[in-house]
């Protein structure tokens, strides 16, 4: 018998302790976890939890990693706040990058293909710390939607980016008008990320951009530096199809597309940042 007047078999367990890795995907930074087993099951709440800064591991989501009966595995994205996610592009290069470390075996030379939101992805390991991602084709061209006094473009690369242009990047008010655009569903029905986008040259742009479900201005977005790039060529502001997009983290994502937009690469860093482990009750 226990203290609680409990058999010692009856003991219930109110605790697990779970391994992770944070990865960064050009600063867009991730809580990864293996979960080919499906032992995992973590509320929005403890997700939320996890990724808040200061008080938890602090990420802008947090992604599994779990079985696929088509693909080398599936990625199961959600956002800071605890809720599923749409398609993360830097995620996506993180989850793969966390895959070959982790030994699931390769479905190409150097590749993988993969599971997420019930479509399939395909990447590479290209280099040292260095993940190509086949992105899908883009959906939902929107030109000169005007809200708040500002003209915005839209595209959804997997997920939905509103885009604006600007001539002074550093002084945008990100966060302010990030957040009001993000909430105009009347124009947006799912919500949208927000970018802002400064040409630098005719190959190349710098961005910022406020991510819905992380609800602030993050280091770097993905499926933002696909949406800049294609909006961009598709408006004659760049010549190029092969885009060097500069994000607030410093580091350059390339973004590569043919004519039509149906093949669609976005290459960039993404490095394991460190290792450890968490317990919830």
């Amino acid at each position: 018998m226990n203290g609680n007047g409990k058999p010692l078999n009856q003991e219930y367990v109110t605790s697990m302790d779970i391994a992770f890795s944070k990865l960064s995907g050009a600063g867009n930074d991730f809580i990864v976890i293996d979960n080919r087993d499906l032992s995992i099951a973590l509320s929005q709440t403890q997700i939320n939890t996890l990724c808040t800064r200061r008080t938890g591991i602090g990420a802008d989501g947090l992604i599994l990693i779990e079985p696929s009966a088509k693909h080398a595995f599936s990625m199961k994205y959600f956002n800071a706040d605890g809720f599923l996610g749409s398609m993360c592009g830097n995620g996506g290069r993180c989850a793969a990058y966390f895959a070959y470390t982790i030994g699931i075996p390769l479905s190409s030379v150097n590749g993988y293909a993969f599971e997420a939101n019930s479509n399939r992805y395909d990447a590479w390991i290209t280099g040292s710390e260095t993940v190509r991602l086949r992105m899908l084709s883009p959906e939902e061209f929107r030109n000169n939607i005007e809200i708040e006094g500002l003209l915005c473009h839209f595209v959804n690369t997997g997920s939905p980016h509103a885009i604006i242009y600007t001539s002074n990047l550093k002084a945008a008010n990100v966060t302010g008008t990030g957040r009001t655009i993000r909430h105009r569903t009347d124009f947006f029905p799912e919500g949208t990320n927000v970018n802002f986008i400064e040409i630098t040259s005719q190959d190349s742009l710098s961005i910022r951009t406020f991510e819905r479900g992380v609800e602030d201005e993050t280091l770097a977005c993905g499926t933002g530096a696909v949406a800049a790039a294609l909006m961009s060529f598709r408006l004659d502001k760049i010549t190029s199809k092969k885009v060097s997009a500069t994000v607030k983290s410093g580091d350059t994502l390339e973004v590569q597309f043919n004519d039509t937009m149906d093949e669609v690469f976005l290459t960039g860093p993404a490095k394991i940042v460190y290792k450890g482990v968490f317990t919830i009750d």
